[in-house]
């Protein structure tokens, strides 16, 4: 990333006259987070056992809900879910959803050298191909990377990002030697500072209703400017029976009160103009 100006993506008509983008993505972490902090988390099964509820629970909510309402989804999984919850990538699949890369033990980019940051994009990679995946997108663990960690996604064909917040549109960035797709997400549309939970300072616990509130306000903003947006959410927390029933109706009000197309974020970034497209042409929106 420069300190130059981030160039906005430019898209054509959203398909089927939908009047605003929404990605429902999901970063299926189960225990590699808490592995990735140390090696005393190999005896805590309490919190180990709070991670697998991801994928060995809360996902197959997550897929349910997705068939019943006939939307597709982003799924950032983990290479170390990948390897030791064998049935969640097919399962994924099996639903027309897209996988992309989260690292292998959910190691952020700040704290590892370069060395490491390949070791976990290439170990990601390798155990995601095992399983028949090439993924096209990445999202960071704990949603922070460093100059280096864009080059290797240059270097490793990767086609978008999800890890920036400099907008809330899907924007260029600079990785490497040629330009790489940011589509962005935010703190306030993941269920992660609501509903999650770590030793360190709890969860907030927050009121579902007014979750709903905030993300169906950031939608209708959405929906006013055309643009897309995205919501980040993980099996852990929003795979508990009355989140979902959350997320349920946040997808029912999106749906009264506007066109969306619930796209992956694969399908989105194929919709992306060149870099340097600033000026839409005619019949065309920002």
């Amino acid at each position: 990333m420069t300190d130059a100006m981030n160039s906005e993506a430019v898209f054509p008509a959203w398909p089927g006259g939908a009047d605003v983008a929404v990605a429902l993505t999901f970063d299926v972490d189960g225990e590699a987070p808490w592995l990735g902090e140390g090696p005393e988390y190999s005896r805590r099964l309490t919190m180990r056992s709070m991670g697998r509820f991801g994928p060995a629970r809360g996902l197959g909510r997550i897929l349910g809900l997705l068939a019943r309402s006939d939307i597709p989804a982003t799924f950032y999984v983990p290479g170390h879910t990948a390897d030791h919850h064998p049935v969640a990538v097919p399962a994924i699949l099996a639903g027309g959803h897209e996988v992309g890369h989260h690292g292998y033990l959910h190691l952020a980019s700040d704290g590892l050298d370069a060395a490491g940051q390949r070791e976990e994009l290439e170990r990601g990679l390798s155990a995601l191909d095992r399983r028949g995946v090439r993924p096209v997108g990445y999202r960071s663990p704990g949603w922070e990377i460093v100059p280096e960690t864009l080059s290797m996604l240059a270097e490793l064909g990767f086609c978008y990002d999800s890890s920036l917040m400099a907008d809330d549109r899907p924007y260029w960035e600079t990785s490497g030697d040629r330009p790489l797709l940011e589509i962005p997400g935010h703190w306030s549309l993941c269920d992660w500072p609501y509903f999650g939970w770590t030793p360190y300072h709890g969860g907030l616990l927050a009121d579902p209703a007014a979750v709903e509130r905030i993300w169906l306000d950031e939608y209708e903003s959405a929906r006013q400017e055309r643009r897309a947006v995205t919501y980040t959410m993980h099996p852990e927390a929003i795979g508990r029976g009355y989140l979902l029933s959350m997320l349920e109706r946040v997808i029912s009000a999106m749906r009264d009160l506007g066109r969306p197309w619930f796209a992956t974020h694969a399908q989105i970034a194929a919709l992306a103009g060149p870099p340097g497209a600033n000026e839409p042409a005619a019949g065309t929106r920002t």
